[in-house]
């Protein structure tokens, strides 16, 4: 037998599914009997596919991962913000150490090779005089 002849069978068995409606007292009758026929029964639900559209399901996972890429997208860029700064933060530090090392390596090589320059740095720093000189101190 084709399928597509044999609705017999499938309408026979959804008719039997419905939901019987018996006369149960109850005060949100009225309710239960109005939201029955505005939504309809469970299996003119199931045969619906639910109450939410497939298409209202596919929009709402669509959205979802545009809002996780959006995301995602906005965390990466202000990571990269940071550590754009703290490079050029770094960069700067290492250029300001360099010339403070020149300017060092320079002090060195003129403190080993002229002599007035190593007269001054000991009188300045280790406070020595010559034998013939006398110290007055000023207060």
């Amino acid at each position: 037998m084709n399928k597509a002849a044999n609705t017999y069978w499938v309408d026979n068995r959804l008719r039997a599914q419905r939901v019987s409606t018996r006369a149960v007292p109850s005060p949100a009758s009225p309710a239960r009997e109005l939201s029955r026929e505005i939504i309809g029964t469970r299996t003119e639900i199931r045969r619906r596919g639910g109450l939410i559209p497939s298409w209202v399901v596919f929009v709402m996972i669509a959205l979802a991962t545009f809002a996780l890429c959006v995301t995602v997208t906005m965390r990466t860029h202000a990571e990269m913000r940071a550590a754009s700064q703290q490079y050029e933060k770094t960069n700067s530090e290492v250029e300001s150490l360099r010339n403070r090392n020149a300017s060092l390596a320079s002090e060195v090589q003129r403190l080993r090779s002229d002599p007035r320059s190593i007269e001054s740095a000991s009188r300045e720093h280790l406070k020595m005089v010559r034998p013939n000189e006398i110290i007055v101190p000023i207060e």
